[in-house]
């Protein structure tokens, strides 16, 4: 299985990366191939960067891809929908099993991986079969929620993953 993290925080090396590889690693045996939005830079602004193409192909095809985001303004960041935008509608996402990631710093945004990220991910193609995820960002390394998740997901998101790919 191919997993891959996109990181749509602004600050590389983020809590937001590594809450995405906290969530990515016990759902796929192997190391997920992170990818941080950051370094698109400027290409993100137009159409036809080959970076950004370069990125959008290896997002369309992984297998599993967690979306990472930080909370801002009560949704995800600017710099991923910027790169979501990439995305061909209704196809962009087509085959990849999807799962919405969002770190904030209180519980008063706790639905928003769900209401605010998980649509446009399904709106791109992706299958999202878990709900989406939300840390907070002072205690997702050490308090066990995306180990939990994980764990009670792992079995849906798996067949998921092989039901796509046997098609």
């Amino acid at each position: 299985m191919k997993t891959v993290v996109v990181v749509g925080n602004p600050k590389q090396n983020s809590r937001t990366r590594q809450a995405g590889i906290l969530l990515a690693t016990p759902l796929d045996s192997a190391d997920p191939e992170v990818l941080e939005v950051s370094d698109l830079g400027p290409g993100l602004l137009g159409w036809g960067d080959p970076g950004v193409q370069a990125a959008v192909e290896t997002v369309a095809g992984a297998d599993l891809v967690v979306f990472a985001s930080p909370t801002f303004k009560a949704t995800y960041s600017g710099l991923l929908k910027l790169f979501l935008d990439q995305f061909a509608t209704a196809e962009g996402l087509n085959g990849v099993t999807a799962v919405p990631l969002m770190l904030g710093a209180g519980p008063t945004h706790a639905l928003a991986p769900e209401l605010l990220l998980k649509p446009v991910l399904v709106e791109l193609g992706a299958t999202t079969p878990a709900p989406g995820l939300y840390l907070r960002d002072t205690t997702f390394a050490t308090d066990g929620t995306a180990q939990a998740y994980a764990q009670r997901w792992k079995p849906v998101i798996t067949a998921t993953v092989a039901a796509q790919n046997s098609r």
